[in-house]
């Protein structure tokens, strides 16, 4: 039997006359790499604000492991969040912070009972599964651009989340890098068996990535399939993507 771990019903978000999401409609299944793919403005980042709460629905239904995360209060919605992670395309780290501050922060703003050689090992863990060690006692400001993306996935990493939202993950990133990071995904989802939303218009990204793809134009998910699929469609709205 097939376990939805989000499932989305009827989603409406406009900022005034301008509809972003009109009556969408999407599933995560457990376990599975999932592409939201679309055009720049067109909804994307909307779309995956509204399912961890930070842009509230006009309307529709967002369940995530099973919740409706619309009626929850604060404390539940927190709940939740431990277990969803979420990768902002600026990577949103502290720039005041060391590395292992960094990664060190979710455990402190959700107040694990650690010691300090349990939060030690948590961090070493993370920037182990990222290959970044070395940098645990280094700034923001010292890493290049790809590495600061690779500290930011660790972060997402240390509570061990059900559920990874990636926002435009090789955004600004050379194609070398681009390729790094979209391995370390699939190598992430492989070993911690994650379910994954991608959101993202890099293609080269799509195509490694996604084990099905959803397209989002015009506010609803148009179309969805995987990348075999959807590549040789011969709809114009779906085939330009892929030209």
């Amino acid at each position: 039997m097939t376990e939805f771990v989000i499932k989305i019903e009827d989603l409406c978000k406009s900022f005034g006359d301008h509809h972003v999401l009109d009556h969408f409609d999407l599933s995560l299944i457990r376990g599975e790499n999932l592409v939201v793919l679309g055009k720049s403005g067109s909804g994307k980042s909307v779309l995956i604000k509204c399912i961890i709460g930070l842009i509230e629905p006009d309307h529709g239904k967002i369940q995530v492991l099973g919740q409706d995360i619309l009626t929850l209060d604060q404390t539940d919605l927190d709940h939740i969040r431990v277990k969803v992670a979420f990768l902002f395309q600026s990577n949103a780290l502290y720039d005041s912070m060391t590395v292992r501050e960094n990664l060190e922060f979710p455990l402190r703003r959700h107040s694990f009972q650690l010691s300090a050689e349990e939060v030690d090992d948590m961090v070493m863990e993370a920037l182990q599964n990222v290959g970044l060690e070395h940098t645990v006692d280094m700034m923001p400001a010292e890493l290049s651009g790809g590495m600061r993306k690779r500290i930011a996935l660790a972060r997402t990493l240390i509570l061990k989340p059900e559920i990874i939202l990636y926002d435009e993950p090789t955004t600004g990133l050379d194609p070398i890098t681009s390729v790094e990071i979209i391995t370390l995904i699939n190598k992430i989802q492989e070993k911690y068996k994650t379910s994954s939303m991608i959101i993202t218009h890099d293609m080269k990204c799509v195509k490694m990535v996604a084990q099905r793809i959803a397209m989002l134009i015009d506010g609803k998910c148009y179309a969805i399939g995987t990348y075999d699929e959807l590549s040789t469609s011969t709809d114009e709205k779906i085939s330009a993507f892929f030209d």
